[in-house]
This record gives structure tokens, sequence and C-alpha cells, in this order.
């Protein structure tokens, strides 16, 4: 039986990518597989992904009606990881927006604002921001603690957050009683 040819498709920004990346060479030895490195631009995967329409949408709401962010965005999350849905597509996003409670005439007028430019600037300068505090991935978690910004990467890093703000990590479902 021949070798498994194992493509692994990388950007040196992705932290994630260099943990596979370290991880394969030294199965490569191991494991019966020929390793090819594809380099690749994140940037553009995520751009293809429908994240960007999907972010506008977030967005719009986030200017006109923030109180449903989080539903918005939990349903989102649901609908792209859980049921692989495509959230690119008008009639997607208009259903996610129903699921999270949002009325048809706010959903409409939010798909509309995706292509304004007050969306498209509010969008760029919060990920500017983003950037601004050393950003280089997401999750970015940016705790405003002791008179300076603290920045976290990643959702494994929320222990270390915890510690900075004098908090306990209880794990990812916190049972406040223990």
């Amino acid at each position: 039986m021949g070798r498994t040819l194992v493509e692994l498709f990388y950007d040196v920004i992705s932290p994630y990518s260099w943990l596979a990346f370290e991880a394969l060479c030294r199965y490569r030895h191991i494991w019966n597989i020929e390793l090819r490195f594809r380099p690749a631009f994140l940037g553009g995967i995520m751009q293809q992904t429908g994240s960007l329409t999907a972010m506008r949408f977030i967005t719009a709401i986030d200017m006109t009606n923030p109180q449903y962010l989080e539903p918005l965005s939990r349903e989102f999350w649901m609908r792209f990881w859980s049921q692989h849905e495509d959230i690119s597509q008008p009639e997607n996003i208009l259903a996610i927006a129903r699921q999270a409670g949002l009325s048809a005439e706010l959903s409409q007028k939010a798909l509309e604002m995706t292509s304004s430019p007050p969306v498209k600037d509010r969008l760029k300068d919060t990920t500017a921001e983003a950037l601004k505090y050393g950003a280089f991935g997401m999750p970015a978690v940016v705790a405003h603690y002791d008179g300076k910004p603290h920045l976290f990467f990643g959702s494994d890093r929320l222990e270390l957050l915890g510690s900075i703000i004098g908090e306990k990590w209880l794990g990812p479902v916190p049972n406040p009683k223990l």
C-alpha cells in the first residue's frame, strides 16, 4: 500500500497552523504519509466563507439594535458550525435573524445596510481597533484592567484572563456553587 498524501494548508499568521505543522512534521516519519506543505492566505479563505457579509449584518444590528448581538451571533455560529449552512446568502441571513428574535422589518433594514459606507466603515474601524491592541487572529480578548489593555488570543486563554483580573477560572461550563 502506498503512502497517504497529507496536505497542510497553512498561513504563518495562524498559531493553530503552526501547531499542526510541527505535529505533522513529527509524524511524517512515524506514519506512512507524504506530507505536502501548501502555503495559503487565511484572509482570502475567511473572505470566501461568507463571514464578511455576516459580520456586516451583525455590525448593522450593533449600530441599530445592539440588544440582539448575543442571540444573533450565537445563531450565526450554530448555523455555520453545527448545521453547515451558507451564512453569506440573504435568505439564510434573514432566517438566522428571525430565529434570533429580530423582526422581519428590522432584519430587512439591516440586510440593506450591509453594503452601506457607515456599516463597512464601522466594521473596518473595529477590526483596526483589534489590530491596534495587537490582535493577530481571533478570538482576541482585550481586558482593560489596572489602567491598561491586556490582549489574550484564543479561547484557551480564558484562565489567564481570570488570573489577570483576579477571578477564579471554573472551567468552560462553570458551576458557581462549587
